[in-house]
């Protein structure tokens, strides 16, 4: 039987919460990690208790997007129909730092949503919150200026690892925003200039100012 983290029992009803420590199991994803591929087979639903999660789509020529990021007390609404449904996933989760999962079998993810009210209204509000951030990155494709892009997704980084020291290359970020890195190191320079971050090699300070 697992411990949970105690604010669970803020979010969780007592006896869900009992079934929970009977029925999930925890796992450990170093940064970096992989822990939801393209095309894997969906078994079992995740809860990040500690660290952060990053969600992005591949294309079948390997360019990465960005959907958005899962952290502490929060599960990823794209696993949720592939485990109703037993799909394969359609999205990759790579640790952003070291994490702590909440593991939960399929059959539980279903039959909880009609016995405990806490963790349908859970489920109901993973989905809304991550359908409004899905919108967000679709207008942000589409009506949003590069420049600010990058300024969003320095901003979601550093808010979803709780550090504005952001270990990153100007390469990574580039494929994550679907351009090239000439184009990222010459908006990051720009920002320098302006006194917004600071940039070191494979690292990006950022600053109170933006």
């Amino acid at each position: 039987m697992i411990t949970l983290p105690t604010n669970f029992a803020d979010i969780f009803e007592p006896n869900l919460l009992k079934e929970m420590q009977r029925e999930a199991t925890k796992i450990f994803v170093q940064a970096g990690g992989t822990l939801i591929e393209v095309g894997q087979n969906i078994r079992m639903m995740p809860i990040v208790l500690t660290g952060s999660m990053k969600v992005t789509r591949i294309d079948e020529q390997g360019n990465e997007l960005l959907l958005y990021y899962v952290t502490s007390q929060e599960s990823c609404a794209m696993t949720f129909t592939c485990c109703m449904g037993t799909q394969s996933s359609e999205i990759s989760a790579i640790a952003e730092e070291d994490s702590e999962i909440l593991m939960i079998p399929n059959f539980f993810m279903e039959s909880w949503i009609t016995q405990y009210s806490t963790w349908k209204t859970f489920v109901m509000q993973t989905i809304r919150q991550r359908f409004h951030e899905l919108l967000r990155t679709i207008d942000q494709i589409a009506f949003q200026k590069l420049d600010e892009r990058l300024v969003y997704y320095l901003r979601e980084k550093s808010k979803a690892t709780q550090s504005t020291l952001i270990n990153l290359s100007h390469q990574q970020i580039a494929e994550e925003l679907g351009t090239s890195r000439v184009v990222i190191s010459r908006l990051l320079k720009k920002l320098e200039s302006n006194k917004k971050l600071l940039l070191y090699r494979h690292q990006i300070k950022l600053l109170r100012e933006l």
